[in-house]
């Protein structure tokens, strides 16, 4: 009786640890957001949160095309610290950079999130860089696990890049934080970063930068983008779907995949490795990010006005969800 006592009791253990990480697994998706920048959408300045020289804006209004998870005032409310989607340029003015909901070019019955960047300005670190981000900083309770899509639209002027004389790493449209490396006392920070990219000096295509790092900018891992064969569209709709899950070098992943307008899903990169700091003994989700940016060096961007011509993204279809995977 007393082995058979204990046979029940390890099998009831067994069965409750395997429900547990079964309702853990298997979490319906849970949308978080979504806008396409309709209705009264638009950005504002926000004139209570100037810090060290940032510069922030935020997303207004309601997108009443969608049925729910749409209100850029009510619906981030359970969802971050700081209540809303902020704009962040780190300095310049109008005349360098500016964020704006507008008409989308060639069909005025859409409307899009429209980036123009033009010029650099003396930003953190004594460096001259430029900057357009949003932020969704202060997440409650970090997310281990979210997926997110957006459809892009990189202008003509974005083919200027493929004659710059020199590799282009580092021109960033999208930051993950797990977590944010600035904060005070935070000993486990870790970046990835999400960006456009060339390969080498000669004439090229642009492909997507995909990197890990430690705090410090210690790198981790770095996805192997010289080996791409998914050329970044310029000049046409793309739908870009990523999802993130928190991990070590077995656990960890984080996976791109384009969908041009017209076109089939192409998976750029699809890695497993770190996605929190190496040294992190309880990691806690990603905690912000930046999930549509535009941040490069005053070489890229000057490069790029010399030709007279500015680097300009539109965003669309903004979604966000919790337990989504591809």
């Amino acid at each position: 009786m007393k082995h058979q006592s204990l046979f029940f009791f390890f099998h009831f253990v067994l069965v409750t640890i395997t429900g547990i990480a079964q309702t853990t697994t298997n979490k319906e998706p849970e949308l978080i957001f979504q806008s396409g920048f309709e209705g009264n959408s638009k950005v504002v300045p926000d004139l209570s949160s100037e810090d060290h020289g940032a510069h922030y804006e935020y997303i207004t209004g309601t997108d009443k095309s969608l049925n729910k998870k749409s209100n850029w005032d009510l619906d981030w409310l359970a969802a971050l610290s700081t209540r809303v989607m902020q704009v962040q340029y780190t300095g310049g003015d109008s005349a360098k950079r500016f964020a704006k909901v507008v008409p989308e070019p060639g069909n005025p019955k859409n409307h899009v999130l429209h980036y123009w960047l033009n010029d650099s300005w003396p930003a953190s670190e004594g460096q001259i860089k430029a900057r357009i981000q949003t932020n969704l900083y202060g997440i409650k309770g970090g997310y281990k696990e979210f997926y997110q899509s957006v459809r892009v639209f990189l202008t003509e002027d974005f083919n200027a890049l493929k004659n710059y004389p020199h590799k282009i790493p580092w021109c960033t449209i999208s930051e993950f934080w797990n977590n944010e490396w600035w904060v005070a006392g935070e000993p486990y920070g870790f970046r990835i970063t999400l960006g456009v990219g060339k390969p080498v000096e000669e004439n090229s295509e642009l492909y997507f930068i995909l990197e890990g790092e430690n705090m410090g900018q210690k790198l981790v891992w770095r996805a192997d983008y010289a080996k791409l064969k998914v050329a970044i569209p310029i000049g046409k709709w793309f739908t870009m779907e990523y999802y993130f899950k928190e991990g070590n070098k077995e656990t960890g992943r984080f996976y791109l995949a384009i969908t041009p307008d017209g076109g089939s899903k192409q998976v750029v990169y699809d890695e497993h490795n770190f996605t929190h700091n190496t040294s992190d003994p309880a990691p806690n989700g990603i905690t912000g990010y930046n999930p549509m940016k535009l941040y490069t060096s005053k070489e890229v961007v000057g490069f790029v006005n010399a030709q007279g011509k500015t680097l300009q993204i539109y965003w669309d279809d903004f979604k966000l969800w919790k337990n989504k995977r591809p």
